[in-house]
């Protein structure tokens, strides 16, 4: 399945990463280097690298609890055989699409780094989502599961308000913009799914 192929290299490069240093600076998301040195490759290979084992647990967590059921069933269901190359393609073009915005936002500046897959794992997450809105979350210290819609609102609202705020080190624009980017992403190829996830958001009831 393409989704443990991503977390298998993912996690390997990330945790050679932790001890090579020159490795990390060659392959994090620098705006500027992208802009001054052309050195587009960073606009993919930062999705490679993590800060530390957290970070990269969390990512390879939510991605293989999102990626694994995204693939190998709703995307299977509207893709057939093709669903692992669809699955693959929404991941890999996220990744730039996920920090275009922190891009020319923030080109001129060569202190700005970024790293993680947040980004395309947000996409991966708001496929999802938009595919099963009804769908139950369980998040940490909240006892009653969340519709997957709601917690879709309020993780685009939370993440454009802390991106507006720009007051700690976490790639909300990303996340905002690679949630937005599977969304858009899916409905170009079933544009049907937007009345589908319309007609499950007015079903719901409490």
């Amino acid at each position: 399945m393409i989704t443990y192929l991503i977390i298998g290299i993912t996690s390997l490069v990330s945790v050679l990463a932790f001890s090579n240093r020159e490795l990390l600076g060659k392959l994090l998301f620098n705006a500027h280097a992208v802009y001054a040195n052309h050195e587009w490759y960073r606009l993919f290979s930062h999705g490679l690298v993590h800060a530390d084992f957290t970070h990269l647990l969390f990512n390879m967590l939510v991605l293989y609890s999102f990626g694994s059921n995204l693939e190998n069933y709703y995307f299977t269901q509207y893709f057939g055989a093709h669903a692992g190359l669809v699955f693959g393609l929404l991941y890999v073009t996220a990744l730039p699409a996920a920090n275009l915005y922190s891009y020319y936002k923030h080109k001129q500046d060569f202190s700005y780094n970024a790293l993680g897959a947040s980004g395309a794992v947000s996409a991966i997450l708001f496929s999802s989502i938009l595919i099963s809105p009804l769908s139950s979350l369980y998040l940490m210290f909240i006892p009653v599961p969340i519709p997957s819609f709601i917690f879709g609102f309020c993780y685009l609202a939370y993440s454009w308000y802390m991106g507006k705020k720009g007051r700690d080190n976490v790639g909300h624009d990303a996340h905002f913009w690679g949630a937005v980017y599977g969304i858009v992403f899916t409905l170009v190829l079933k544009k049907e799914l937007f009345m589908h996830f319309i007609h499950q958001v007015l079903s719901f009831s409490l």
